[in-house]
């Protein structure tokens, strides 16, 4: 059988056949791209395999005759820019050509495999005046448009305070922006989004420890809540009340507000001081009186007052303490007189002292004579001091006495050998200077028990006018300022 003798020659001319086609497609695409660049070459944004350069130089003309840049800010608004508003054109230097002809025709297969990238330089020019000029004329480089960055900053509310972040804002900066599309259309890129360094940016961020140091001192200030110690009432200095008082300087640094720390201590005086206040007061014979004036009762030191809430402030942690006074009674809250007392009854001429509510003493006595001026002080007041024997001086007087025991301005009880009765109507016409005449056996017995401190309460049933010195000085309820009528 010839015909398989005659396979292989067969075969062999079969593959010379596919060698000789396959070599005649290798040169025929040599030859091609002798004057054709590789398959998957791109030069700038331009895809150009299997193109001459003459495609590639028309191709580059053409699109920069048709050049815009869309150009995103901040907020993602796209603006544009248009080539031929400020010359922007394709100059070709040779390079395309340049590019052809290094690439080796013969190993055209390898471009099968991977791609070309070039990039063409100073391939383009254009008028930096003007685009500088066309740049400036873009609506989100006007004042109009812009919004200034704001910082971040601590504001102080009602009960709290709060950190508000930063705004970034759109103010531009022009230099920034020109570098950033000369770039872009340096590059032919067709759009830019323009990066924060384009923008002005606020000085203090949430994010900054100046900012978190100015947080702290505020919650250093609202820890040192004060409670106060007051009799019958529930005063707090409290974490949202000590909020009103602090105040943030430019340099973010706390302080307290001084004017803030007066007007609360005032209200702490005017709520809680019971110096001269009207006071309802049962009397022995059972009724009840109203009492005001003197100088008895609880005053808080204002101005230490104020100094103490600073220095507990400073401290960062919660204190409970009493106000600090300038003056104190025996008894706490408004019912401050207690149960030990005097009660001086001017209309009945009637003393009565009570020892932890006991009745334990009385006696009758002579007040100061209303008619000529001297009327005895009413009002609350406190023993002073007690001096036994002691010397009485006064404008028309030097008397000694045996007793003494003054409770407002030099006003006091002491004994009074020269008056031939006590109690009734006597003191109308036979009243003392203002002190509180007594017998000597009766106040010998009062000496001896009472004590320095004691509330004096001392009243009149009836309206009277007071002008004395000493009704002045202890500031008592009656009295009257002639002078000013």
């Amino acid at each position: 059988m010839r015909i398989k003798k005659d396979i292989p020659h067969i075969i062999a001319y079969v593959l010379l056949g596919i060698a000789a086609v396959l070599l005649v497609v290798y040169f025929a695409f040599a030859a091609y791209f002798h004057s054709h660049y590789y398959f998957h070459t791109r030069i700038g944004t331009l895809n150009c395999g299997g193109k001459t350069a003459e495609y590639v130089e028309k191709s580059n003309t053409q699109n920069a005759d048709d050049y815009l840049l869309t150009v995103y800010d901040r907020e993602n608004n796209k603006f544009h820019l248009t080539g031929s508003d400020f010359g922007f054109q394709y100059n070709s230097t040779g390079e395309e050509e340049k590019i052809l002809k290094n690439q080796n025709p013969f190993l055209w297969p390898s471009s099968l495999f991977h791609h070309s990238d070039y990039t063409l330089s100073a391939s383009t020019s254009y008028d930096a005046d003007a685009l500088k000029e066309q740049i400036s004329k873009l609506e989100f480089m006007s004042a109009d448009y812009m919004t200034a960055p704001t910082d971040a900053r601590i504001e102080i509310e009602d009960d709290n305070y709060e950190i508000i972040p930063e705004t970034m804002g759109t103010t531009t900066i022009p230099d920034e922006v020109l570098k950033e599309i000369e770039a872009a259309v340096d590059s032919q890129e067709t759009s830019v989004t323009l990066s924060d360094a384009c923008y002005e940016s606020p000085s203090i961020l949430s994010t900054d420890s100046s900012l978190q140091a100015t947080a702290d001192q505020l919650d250093s200030y609202m820890a040192s809540t004060i409670t106060y110690d007051i009799e019958g009432a529930d005063e707090k200095l409290a974490s949202s009340d000590i909020l009103k008082m602090l105040q943030i300087d430019d340099n973010g640094n706390v302080t307290v507000n001084d004017d803030a720390i007066t007007s609360y201590v005032q209200h702490l005086a005017s709520t809680y001081n019971t110096y001269g206040d009207k006071r309802e007061f049962t009397t022995s014979k059972g009724d009840v009186v109203e009492v005001s004036g003197g100088d008895y009762g609880w005053v808080i030191a204002k101005t230490k007052e104020a100094e103490q809430i600073k220095s507990d402030l400073a401290g960062g942690t919660p204190v409970e303490r009493e106000p600090v006074y300038e003056q104190t009674a025996v008894a706490p809250g408004p019912n401050d007189i207690g149960n030990t007392y005097v009660e001086l009854d001017y209309s009945n001429q009637h003393m009565y002292y009570y020892k932890d509510g006991n009745l334990t003493f009385d006696s009758d006595f002579v007040s100061g004579k209303l008619s000529n001026g001297n009327g005895s002080p009413d009002g609350v007041y406190k023993i002073v001091y007690k001096q036994s024997p002691s010397v009485l001086v006064g404008e028309t007087y030097h008397t000694e006495v045996q007793y003494f025991v003054p409770f407002a301005y030099n006003v006091g009880f002491h004994d009074a050998t020269w008056q031939p009765k006590f109690g009734g109507d006597w003191y109308l016409t036979h009243g003392s200077h203002g002190c509180i005449n007594m017998a000597l056996d009766k106040v010998q017995e009062f000496y001896g028990m009472i004590e320095v401190g004691t509330p004096v309460v001392a009243y009149y049933r009836t309206p009277v006018e007071l002008t004395s010195e000493s009704a002045q000085i202890s500031n008592a309820a009656s009295y009257v300022d002639k002078n000013a009528q």
